[in-house]
């Protein structure tokens, strides 16, 4: 499949003849055309976007407005905007900057000027989300490292009146696997596991690696009975996971869990992990793959 196919262009400008020229020059792409700011602020909350082509001059809400209202978002702000007009002038052109657009282009278009603009912010964006993934999620596993769990984390719980659970999960005897088939397959069951829980896990849920084989979860469920649940079914995931280690041969392994939710004597992020932390540590000490809630 042609990889601009997968990204999706959003122009809008209220002249018609202009979108069916900016069509015409972007066939390699998925282009969604809008001829008013306030339907491209509509289409863009049911549309996965890539890239906004966007007038200035346009009836009622103007291009100025729309890019306001996309970089004052969290869900759209890192969505690039060119700017396409016939506004030439240099305060158009600064003010155009000055808002968050990525670039400009005027009109009459210049199509293998527009299609180059184009092609070269969606590779910055490409660019730009690789650096993002290298500096958020751990390597081998792909969940989110220790350091962006603990910043999401931290927004997570400062926004959860009640009902936020934090889950510590660790692997039974791990260091049994590294010293007998070595890290390699080591390697192989932490990121066999990570699918497992992540699969299992209700969405949303925070999921991170925070040490070598231990994760750590905060979810919402409603209740104790039902995070206990999710848990459970965590556990019985894992259980049923069988790791191809080799030919003809499979390993399985259990986890051990804590749990604990958030009281109004629990004073912070960390006071909340530590709960279930503790409440992981009786799970190992009472004899493994078992989940212990920190009744506190």
């Amino acid at each position: 499949m042609d990889e601009n196919l997968e990204k999706t262009i959003l122009v809008v400008d209220d002249s018609e003849s202009n979108i069916d020229m900016i069509l015409a020059i972007l066939k390699a792409y998925d282009v969604i055309p809008s001829t008013s700011g306030e339907d491209a602020l509509a289409l863009i909350k049911e549309e996965s976007v890539d890239l906004v082509l966007l007038d200035i001059l346009m009836p009622g809400m103007d291009g100025y407005t729309v890019c306001r209202k996309l970089k004052s978002q969290a869900e759209t702000r890192d969505i690039p905007v060119i700017f396409i007009t016939a506004k030439t002038d240099e305060e158009s052109i600064e003010k155009a900057y000055d808002i968050g657009g990525a670039d400009y282009v005027t009109k009459p278009f210049k199509p293998k000027e527009l299609l180059a603009r184009v092609k070269v912010q969606l590779k910055l964006q490409n660019v730009i989300r690789e650096l993002d993934f290298m500096a958020t999620r751990d390597s081998l596993t792909g969940i989110y490292n220790r350091r962006r769990f603990f910043q999401l984390a931290e927004q997570m719980y400062a926004e959860a009146s009640d009902d936020l659970y934090a889950v510590m999960i660790d692997i039974d005897h791990f260091k049994r696997v590294n010293d007998r088939y070595g890290h390699h397959t080591g390697d192989d069951v932490l990121k066999s596991i990570t699918r497992t829980i992540s699969r299992a896990l209700p969405k949303p849920s925070l999921f991170g690696r925070v040490g070598g084989e231990e994760f750590a979860v905060l979810l919402k469920t409603g209740g104790q009975t039902r995070a206990m649940e999710v848990v459970s079914l965590v556990q019985q995931k894992v259980n049923e996971t069988l790791i191809n280690i080799g030919e003809n041969l499979t390993i399985s392994c259990t986890i051990s869990s804590g749990v604990a939710c958030k009281q109004e004597e629990t004073a912070t992020l960390d006071c909340l992990l530590r709960e279930a932390d503790m409440a992981l540590y009786k799970a190992k000490e009472g004899g493994r793959n078992q989940s212990i809630f920190r009744d506190v």
